[in-house]
């Protein structure tokens, strides 16, 4: 359910983003020197680190209101650290580590990937496809120990980071640690595992890919009645239009998805059967839109669509890369799949029923 709070924290960054981080004067950009002055205003008004109490720092808001900024970024295709600083601050919290100032991001964020707590304290392990490890100074570890899940913060100067990239451009890289060093450890809350982190990873995806698809739902719309051929606007075409309505229905889906998703997390206490029948069932169906929705969005702009000077790219390429971020659709079906399974058939239907 979406409060004037949350309303309100999502209008300060939505102004923040539409000042600074405007997809358009950003695809003009020669330069990087935007994330900087971006970032600062974010850290100023304390966005980031929305998800961490007030007495470990943070701004102390709730879950709900960070997803709501969360779907401003997506609606922005904000090119920062945000989304996973926001998670990072989230998880340190959960095990009372204080969250430090600056970029973070978490690890692991593939399902397959496994980092280990030793005895001694320190961390091994390699995880890929890390969101912004090179440009972020800390990362938030989900480890497993010899007493159980543990949660630590590193320094990522201390780990040895493989740059990538997805298909935006963005870093996605892989990051091992050798025998790394950590600042702070701690045991994990009871019930709390690796898989809580992929849950909320995956569905701060779908809310962010939730608003990338309505941005570009609103260009293609815009393009449509600007564009002219055949002495009309091309809209004004039945297979355009039909086009658009599919692109709106898929975007639909999505918000729908997305949302029901997140305020189950807000409103639950634990990381249960619920929270992943709707974060998973969100990832899917948000992953599907993406991939259905770009094309569209692309078949709509036709030829300019497709060049470095239309903004649109930053949107689509966005979408397409955040699927396989934090488990991809097919990870999540068969997850969906084995709870269903081990539910029995008798279970299914009133599962449904009771959402």
């Amino acid at each position: 359910m979406v409060t004037e709070s949350d309303n309100i924290v999502a209008e300060t960054a939505a102004r923040i983003f539409a000042d600074l981080a405007d997809p358009q004067t950003i695809n003009r950009a020669g330069d990087t020197r935007w994330k900087d002055k971006l970032w600062r205003a974010l850290s100023e008004t304390g966005l980031p680190l929305a998800w961490v109490p007030e007495k470990q720092g943070g701004a102390g808001a709730s879950l709900a209101e960070g997803f709501a900024i969360l779907g401003a970024a997506g609606r922005h295709a904000v090119a920062v650290p945000l989304a996973e600083t926001l998670i990072a601050g989230w998880l340190l919290a959960r095990a009372g580590i204080a969250a430090p100032a600056g970029a973070m991001t978490v690890a692991p964020a593939c399902p397959r990937d496994r980092i280990v707590l030793n005895a001694d304290g320190s961390l091994s392990g390699l995880s890929r496809g890390i969101p912004f490890a090179k440009d972020c100074e800390h990362i938030a570890v989900m480890a497993a120990g010899d007493k159980g899940a543990a949660i630590a913060l590193v320094k990522t100067a201390d780990c040895r980071v493989s740059e990538g990239q997805n298909l935006a451009g963005d870093g996605s890289d892989s990051v091992t640690f050798e025998r790394t060093k950590v600042i702070r450890s701690a045991p994990a809350p009871a019930g709390f595992d690796p898989s809580a982190l992929l849950l909320m990873g995956a569905t701060v995806r779908s809310v962010q890919a939730a608003g990338a698809l309505e941005a570009i739902l609103s260009l293609s719309v815009r393009y449509a009645n600007e564009r002219v051929a055949f002495e009309r606007p091309i809209g004004k075409f039945q297979a355009v239009q039909q086009n658009l309505a599919r692109l709106a229905g898929e975007t639909a889906a999505a918000l729908a998805a997305a949302g029901s998703a997140a305020d189950t997390i807000a409103q639950s206490a634990a990381f249960d059967d619920t929270v992943l029948l709707e974060a998973a069932s969100a990832k899917v169906r948000t992953g599907e839109a993406a991939a259905e929705g770009s094309a569209i969005a692309h078949q709509v702009h036709g030829a300019i669509g497709f060049t470095s000077e239309h903004v649109l790219h930053r949107f689509t390429l966005r979408l397409l890369s955040w699927r396989d971020d934090f488990g991809s659709e097919s990870y999540w079906a068969a997850a969906l799949g084995d709870m269903v399974a081990k539910r029995g058939a008798n279970q299914f239907w009133p599962m449904l029923a009771a959402r």
